[in-house]
């Protein structure tokens, strides 16, 4: 009876400090006990362990951390229960770093409130050299936390109801745990891929911009219709003021004249969102001017944290194809460069084209295209009953029971095809229809990709192959007879969807979330919260 009243007293004076506990499997009173000569890695040192059974009641007193028990067990098991953020000296480095860490996701575009923070701060302000194991185990649970928020983002299965099929990265959170602690430099290293990082960047920026009042938005006239070079209106000096907040412009002249300075400034704007490269100025464009900054930033964060689910070991391949979906971009890497960049016309929102990876392996010229069944029953069997010559005139045939459409300049696939073989029936192809690429939304297939540069492709991924030239390429191009090339090394193509992006100049760019993705993610990051 006695003994009983005892475990339970002991263990609230556990809940209320860590101050006198009486564990049910070590007698001593006082269960933090040095173990002088313990060793992790190559260092001796004096460390204080504690007694293994603490670690439960800790999270029965903070329960909105008890995702990461688990994984905390894990780690002390593997540190023979020693303390990690304390020596004989008192908290260590890292402790701070962490702490730093926490105190700033911000910065990392993570909105998620850190559970029990003012307890937490309060304590380590507090700390002294003692052992005080609320304050080691809150730190192990917030590094738990900080990569678990700022380095993997939200778990695999949520990224997946996105459409997101693209490999996640992974990182082993005791290995990442030892390298700090060795070297509390390390948690500055970068495990995520670089755009991660610019993004960061630019977020910090846009956060500046916002604490001094950020844009307002452009007034219209009621008779707008359209702004052309030399025109004047009481629309210029706004339109001329938003681009210098922005850093479109680099001077804000207040003149009502649509001058060369903003024709310039204009056609920065519109590299960078999407648009085509003229000197018109329509209701579009005020209205993407318009687009608050509060919500530019939200575009910003959330492509942050689609960077935390691409592993960082797609750079390290020789040779690899990435293409952007809102961009309508594709772009070869070789030997860590872009060798080419070509737009690239994407599936409608109807037939979202997949996010996902797979590796180059063929190259077909002159292709057959093999009507898919959904395109033959929606689309090619309603033409026929309305017109039996309609195979005939576009040079169409039945074939093993479907529909397949000749070689040629007219077929719908072009002159070449690079097949990447996967489950959703999505590949590389020419096209005869150019006059897409010219559109400033390309979201018009059924979900291939349509690439505007198929030939400068071909002759790219064969230059370092001896059996080809571009004159052979050429031929192969348009012999009207399908013939498939494998490829000697396969080529990893990688289908990301990105709505804002920073270029290589540090420029930021913001396309249009064509299959609105962007605010289902935003949720998700806001019931991380």
């Amino acid at each position: 009876m006695m003994k009983g009243m005892g475990t339970r007293l002991s263990f609230l004076f556990f809940l209320f400090g860590f101050v006198v506990i009486e564990s049910c499997h070590n007698k001593e009173s006082n269960p933090l006990k040095v173990s002088p000569n313990h060793t992790i890695g190559n260092k001796a040192t004096h460390l204080v362990a504690f007694d293994s059974t603490l670690i439960e009641a800790f999270y029965v007193k903070y329960p909105k951390l008890i995702y990461y028990k688990k994984q905390v067990v894990e780690i002390y098991k593997k540190q023979g229960y020693n303390f990690l953020w304390l020596d004989s000296k008192g908290l260590k480095e890292t402790a701070a770093v962490i702490s730093d860490k926490i105190n700033n996701l911000d910065r990392d575009g993570i909105a998620s409130l850190v559970p029990y923070k003012p307890t937490f701060d309060a304590l380590f302000q507090k700390q002294t050299n003692k052992p005080n194991l609320e304050i080691e185990l809150f730190l192990t649970s917030y590094y738990l936390f900080y990569v678990d928020k700022v380095l993997l983002g939200i778990e695999d299965a949520k990224s997946k109801e996105l459409g997101w099929f693209l490999p996640r990265k992974k990182l082993s959170y005791v290995a990442y745990l030892d390298s700090i602690l060795a070297d509390p430099t390390k948690i500055e290293e970068k495990h995520l891929i670089a755009q991660y990082y610019k993004l960061k960047e630019v977020l910090q920026k846009y956060r500046d911009i916002e604490k001094k009042g950020g844009w307002s938005s452009i007034i219209t006239e009621a008779t707008f219709v359209s702004l052309k070079p030399n025109d004047s209106s009481i629309m210029i000096p706004q339109i001329r003021t938003r681009l210098f907040v922005s850093g479109d412009i680099s001077n804000d002249s207040k003149s009502f004249v649509y001058d060369r300075e903003l024709q310039k400034g204009l056609l920065n704007y519109k590299k960078r969102n999407g648009f085509n490269s003229d000197f018109v100025i329509l209701p579009k464009h005020i209205a993407s001017m318009n687009i608050p900054l509060s919500q530019r930033i939200k575009t910003i964060i959330v492509n942050m944290e689609r960077c935390r689910w691409v592993s960082k070991d797609i750079s390290k391949a020789k040779e690899y194809i990435v293409i952007n979906i809102p961009s309508f971009k594709l772009i070869y890497f070789k030997d860590e460069k872009p060798a080419l960049v070509s737009s690239v016309v994407v599936g409608k929102a109807m037939n979202e084209t997949v996010i996902f990876s797979g590796e180059l392996s063929y190259i077909v010229f002159d292709p057959y295209w093999n009507v898919p069944t959904s395109i033959l029953n929606k689309e090619i069997i309603p033409a026929i009953k309305k017109d039996k010559n309609y195979l005939t005139k576009h040079n169409m045939e039945w074939y093993n029971g479907g529909v397949r459409q000749r070689p040629g300049l007219d077929n719908s696939l072009g002159l070449v095809k690079f097949l990447f073989p996967n489950n959703n029936n999505i590949y590389l192809h020419d096209t005869p229809a150019k006059n897409l690429f010219n559109a400033e939304s390309k979201a018009f297939s059924h979900g291939c990709i349509r690439v505007e540069k198929p030939k400068e492709l071909a002759n790219l991924i064969l230059k370092d192959d001896s059996k080809w030239t571009p004159e052979k390429i050429e031929e192969a191009m348009n012999k009207n007879k399908e013939s498939w090339y494998a490829l000697k090394h396969k080529i990893p193509v990688y289908i990301g969807y990105f709505t804002s992006w920073v270029d290589d100049k540090g420029a930021i760019n913001f396309y249009k979330d064509i299959y609105d993705r962007d605010s289902r993610l935003e949720e998700m990051l806001l019931e991380e919260k």
